[in-house]
């Protein structure tokens, strides 16, 4: 392979990880509400996408330059969801079944976690059932908290469309979570 083909290869491979990283971020904005910001990204995106295809459509005879074009997409998609995962837009809600006392739930919420927790039955006697609303950014301090106090503890976690009403919803407003 010469050196301009391979030069070719490098700059079809960037320009499609650098394309793919842009659309996985968009679309991840778009469904978290971003949607001026996701508008903006996706001004870009369409420039990086025309070039990047530009040059593999001028040259289809070479099958390095389909398969740079490939492995950029591949690669685009890994970077730009190891990138959201940095981002951590939104909320999560965690559901936690747990043997332990009441403590968990007052320790939660000292630290600035929303709290709601009930007594449960469970196959082996009775159980304490919490649901925790956080940003995603807190997450995995959560889980370390919850799992320190009980290892055994069952968790489910997912993410809300919509929260309305609360005081954890007053709070956020103020800018005052997690000081």
């Amino acid at each position: 392979m010469s050196l301009d083909a391979l030069v070719m290869v490098l700059i079809i491979f960037t320009i499609n990880i650098v394309y793919v990283t842009f659309f996985t971020i968009r679309m991840i904005l778009t469904l978290k509400g971003y949607r001026y910001i996701a508008a903006f990204l996706s001004m870009i995106e369409v420039v990086v996408y025309v070039v990047g295809l530009g040059l593999v459509l001028d040259n289809l005879d070479e099958i390095q330059n389909i398969m740079a074009y490939a492995i950029g997409y591949g690669t685009g998609v890994i970077i730009g969801t190891k990138i959201e995962e940095k981002m951590a837009l939104g909320y999560i809600t965690v559901n936690v079944i747990t043997e332990e006392s009441r403590s968990l739930p007052r320790l939660l919420r000292e630290k600035g976690y929303g709290v709601t927790d009930w007594e449960a039955s469970g196959l082996e006697g009775n159980r304490k059932a919490m649901q925790i609303l956080t940003p995603r950014k807190y997450e995995l301090k959560l889980y370390a908290i919850i799992k320190d106090l009980d290892p055994k503890a069952f968790i489910i976690t997912y993410e809300p469309k919509a929260i309305h009403g609360g005081f954890w919803v007053k709070t956020v407003k103020k800018g005052k979570l997690f000081k």
